[in-house]
């Protein structure tokens, strides 16, 4: 089986790797973890989501693919060249906002409908602000981080950051928990109460 082969490619794709290449944007996310993402985001109909980490936008393509009609996904940057270069990919689709702020403020600020899926693809919401974060997540919500098996660009430190992390989330008694060693590491998990 071609990991890398996809039947549908999300809408704009293409065009946000050609970007991405033009830029020389060195953070991207994986196909893999695009396309996982889209599944589970289509596993919630009429739902909301949360992305924390807009990057460049592969992730968000992927994810406003699976998304139903009548959902909705946030996805948080902090970063206004990236979110300038992301929003008109998006501008036509009602259901995406485009929020550029820095994450650990948003996190505490946001006060709307809990949320049916959260990525965490940035340090607020993956390795701060946990709790509040989790707060954020509706009971039956799915938490999703990647890149937790080490990366050639990670700096020094990283890696046992990173176990920490691992270490810490499996502790807690109120979420199921995968871990995948699969595309980049992948952690999945299901709010319980």
């Amino acid at each position: 089986m071609n990991d890398n082969k996809f039947q549908f490619k999300p809408h704009y794709l293409e065009a946000i790797e050609a970007k991405c290449k033009e830029i020389g944007f060195t953070m991207p996310s994986d196909t893999l973890v695009g396309s996982l993402l889209r599944t589970l985001v289509a596993t919630k109909p009429a739902g909301n989501i949360l992305e924390l980490g807009t990057g460049i936008g592969l992730s968000l393509a992927w994810m406003a693919d699976g998304l139903s009609i009548d959902g909705r996904l946030i996805s948080v940057d902090n970063d206004p060249a990236l979110t300038e270069i992301v929003k008109p990919f998006f501008h036509l689709n009602p259901a995406v906002k485009i929020v550029c702020q820095d994450g650990e403020e948003w996190i505490k600020n946001y006060s709307g409908e809990h949320f049916d899926l959260i990525f965490a693809d940035t340090w607020p919401g993956k390795y701060n602000l946990q709790d509040e974060v989790f707060r954020l997540l509706k009971v039956g919500g799915i938490y999703v981080i990647d890149d937790m098996n080490e990366q050639p660009n990670w700096p020094e430190g990283h890696a046992k950051k990173a176990a920490d992390l691992v270490t810490y989330l499996e502790q807690r008694e109120d979420f199921h928990l995968t871990k995948m060693n699969w595309s980049t590491g992948v952690v999945l998990m299901t709010k319980l109460y």
